[in-house]
């Protein structure tokens, strides 16, 4: 059973930083795709950021220069470092994993970028 847990969600101003990290059972993060997605209230969830087993990343272009996808293996942990947030960056973040041919999905936690 593939479990990933989020955290680190919060208020913050605009301009300022946060840190998610997404936890995962077993060797899940270490040597799988992990991404980070988000969903604004009243929209489709959108894709975010993507680190490969081998350690490469892209990002969407909204996020490009400010956010960075990392991973600790010893931790099997998977990070998302937001830099000069932005009100439109305000949604819920989601970790996911892709293992054994299938899709996992954390819970989700809540970022909120006031102006």
């Amino acid at each position: 059973q593939v479990q990933l847990v989020e955290s680190g969600g919060g208020l913050v101003q605009a301009g300022g930083s946060l840190r998610l990290s997404c936890a995962a059972s077993g060797s899940i993060a270490s040597s799988n795709f992990m991404s980070w997605y988000r969903q604004a209230p009243g929209q489709q969830r959108e894709w975010v950021a993507t680190i490969t087993p081998g350690g490469n990343t892209n990002y969407v272009d909204s996020v490009k220069g400010r956010f960075t996808i990392s991973r600790d293996n010893a931790k099997d942990t998977v990070y998302l470092q937001m830099s000069s947030l932005k009100p439109e960056d305000t949604a819920v973040y989601y970790c996911r994993a892709f293992w054994d041919a299938k899709y996992y999905w954390g819970q989700g936690t809540q970022v909120t970028v006031s102006s």
